[in-house]
């Protein structure tokens, strides 16, 4: 079967003098890039880089990562980069893991997850999922040759380097980003485009841009062909409002994860907007919802496994099934909604709560710049829900003015009895709050 690098070759050929890569003020073309990919490739063999031969590095938004990542594929390797800042001795121990295991034939890479609840999985993924993958976003979202997508995200992880896919596929122009702190350079990456532009932004990223640049954006609404969201629910009032801001722009809510590979995407600026919605499973994938009300994924995007661990795989990736933690139902015309993760849940008095539903009613309130519901104990009652919440610049936290408002929009249960003001949210690099630190 044909690679991610098939199609660099390719692209190489037939689009020689296009830009591939635009970082940091530099631009480089198909053929360039190529030339330096097949060099780095050579000298990895010399290296000893071959068959399933796992190769660690360290991730970086730049084009020197890129030129390392396909060169280790075509070198026949498997490429494990790993987060930039991780600790040495973390480092250590992963490169330990992957060089003692036996990864399969195919395997391109191994790929560490954030690890919100536990400790970072290496999630083994083929050859074939990344085209599929890549063959998914093109056709449900309609990447073109002449389009200039924007990545600001880390490229170890799926969110970020599930993008590299497509562009390469379609031989359209990759726009790399360090991250969304500097919002004049995500704005001088639509400027420098002469073309249409889309970018992935997770929903904490879009709250600070229509908090902070509202206008700005507006003025892209025309440039901007599609954006995509996903990793973390995105609350219902930032859907509405980014539909509004941009009504030609198609925005996406997209259902994927490490192990699942990208499987559903929803455009919820055409059809109904709704939080929580990921709309039907594209061209390789298929869903269904288990006896225990959560979803189950099938088709060639599935990883391989956990690198090192036969239990662990064994316990979610059974008969070519990807058996998830999150809580789902399938609608009447057959889109997937997320209720929630199992193992999120907190009981209170019996309830089952989803604390992801009370933070995207509480984030429609002006003063909420961020949020997170905790599971707090409580010597008589049992598990308290409490909110913490980072406020608005001049805001003061009115507790009884939040709680009336939640119990406008939810059941009286799921109204939290305990609130705080924090400085910020925990969150993980793809924008995921981090449950595991608030537990």
């Amino acid at each position: 079967m044909r690679t991610l690098e098939d199609y660099l070759c390719d692209n190489a050929a037939l689009y020689a003098g296009k830009a591939a890569v635009v970082c940091h003020g530099e631009e480089i073309t198909y053929a360039q890039l190529w030339q330096r990919v097949e060099r780095r490739a050579e000298g990895l063999r010399r290296q000893g880089v071959g068959e399933a031969t796992p190769y660690v590095f360290r991730a970086s938004q730049s084009v020197e990562f890129l030129v390392t990542y396909f060169a280790v594929h075509c070198a026949r390797g498997v490429a494990v980069p790993l987060e930039n800042t991780l600790p040495e001795e973390r480092y250590r121990e992963i490169e330990r893991l992957v060089e003692s295991s036996n990864l399969p034939s195919g395997t391109a890479d191994v790929l560490f997850t954030t690890g919100t609840t536990g400790k970072g999985k290496g999630v083994m993924i083929s050859h074939e999922a990344i085209i599929a993958d890549a063959e998914n976003l093109i056709e449900a979202q309609r990447y073109s040759h002449e389009l200039t997508f924007i990545i600001n995200g880390p490229l170890n992880h799926i969110g970020s380097l599930s993008k590299v896919y497509p562009v390469i596929l379609t031989g359209g122009t990759l726009a790399i980003l360090d991250g969304m702190k500097d919002t004049d350079a995500f704005f001088a990456a639509l400027d420098r485009s002469e073309s249409k532009c889309a970018t992935f932004l997770v929903p904490s990223s879009i709250h600070l841009l229509l908090m902070w640049s509202e206008r700005r954006l507006q003025e892209y609404a025309d440039k901007l062909d599609f954006i995509e969201t996903g990793a973390a629910p995105i609350a219902q009032s930032d859907m509405e409002h980014l539909c509004r801001l941009l009504p030609n722009t198609r925005l996406y809510n997209t259902y994927a994860s490490t192990e699942t590979g990208i499987i559903c995407t929803y455009d919820f600026n055409v059809s109904e907007c709704m939080a929580g919605c990921l709309g039907k499973p594209m061209k390789h994938s298929s869903l269904f919802i288990t006896e225990q009300g959560t979803v189950a994924c099938q088709g060639k995007t599935l990883m391989t496994g956990y690198v090192g661990d036969p239990n662990l795989t064994s316990s979610v990736l059974r008969d070519h099934i990807l058996f998830t933690h999150d809580n789902g139902m399938i609608d009447a015309q057959g889109r997937l909604h997320l209720i929630g993760r199992s193992d999120d849940v907190i009981n209170v008095g019996g309830f089952k709560i989803s604390p992801v539903e009370i933070e995207n009613a509480a984030m429609a309130l002006p003063e909420i710049a961020d949020c997170v519901c905790v599971s707090v104990a409580h010597p008589i009652m049992g598990n308290l829900l409490k909110l913490l919440v980072v406020l608005e610049e001049g805001q003061h936290l009115d507790k009884r003015s939040i709680a009336q408002y939640l119990r406008s929009q939810l059941e009286t249960f799921k109204v939290p009895l305990l609130y705080e003001a924090v400085d910020h949210i925990q969150r993980t690099y793809n924008g995921k709050i981090d449950r595991k630190f608030y537990r």
